[in-house]
């Protein structure tokens, strides 16, 4: 997938306009929409924050992987709060997710 494809695809995700888009990057919004069309590449600090705009990773943006999965970026920064626990605290936390994480698994597979 492309810039503009991964661009579009979010943007209509997260049901904003290319207006929208435009006015948080500050640029018009004949430029995101020259964006989504791959006839330009936005500069790396547009791209930036468009990444911010929706909420994904500049990386997961500008990957040739199609593969590479979107980024949540509000979850990585709560992951970086997490890292900065001490050692019984983020054990604490790794253990409620992962068990978490199993039962909704089972509730899936039993559904």
């Amino acid at each position: 997938m492309t810039l503009g494809q991964k661009i579009t695809k979010i943007r209509k995700e997260k049901k904003l306009s290319q207006i929208e888009v435009a006015k948080f990057v500050g640029v018009s919004r004949d430029a995101i929409s020259k964006y989504e069309r791959d006839d330009i590449i936005p500069s790396v600090v547009n791209a930036k924050k468009i990444a911010k705009m929706l909420a994904v990773s500049l990386d997961y943006l500008v990957s040739e992987d199609d593969n590479l999965e979107v980024v949540d970026v509000d979850m990585l920064n709560r992951m970086k709060e997490v890292q900065r626990l001490n050692t019984d605290d983020k054990n604490t936390i790794v253990k409620i997710i992962d068990a978490f994480i199993r039962d909704t698994k089972t509730k899936k597979a039993y559904a």
